[in-house]
């Protein structure tokens, strides 16, 4: 069986250790600023048709999506890394 490759811990320029994000994470991020545009265009689009309750279903639609979105680049911060892909 082959061992998982090791690499070296970088640091940033300020000297504190860097973390990859977590792929839940990135998902969270990238997917949720998509259903947030969604969220907001329902919510605008229903207020200009005077559809209050598709409104206020958009509305806390997108006050959910960024929570989680906020929650999830919280995490990340704590871990070191920031919401961004290894690749990225």
């Amino acid at each position: 069986m082959t061992e998982p490759r090791k690499t070296e811990e970088q640091h940033d320029a300020r000297g504190k250790p860097m973390v990859a994000a977590t792929p839940r994470d990135v998902v969270h991020v990238r997917l949720g600023s998509f259903g947030l545009v969604i969220a907001i265009a329902v919510a605008v689009i229903a207020g200009l048709s005077q559809v209050w309750w598709l409104m206020i279903i958009g509305i806390v639609a997108a006050a959910a999506i960024g929570v989680d979105m906020y929650l999830a680049t919280r995490r990340q911060r704590t871990l070191g890394g920031g919401p961004q892909s290894e690749a990225g």
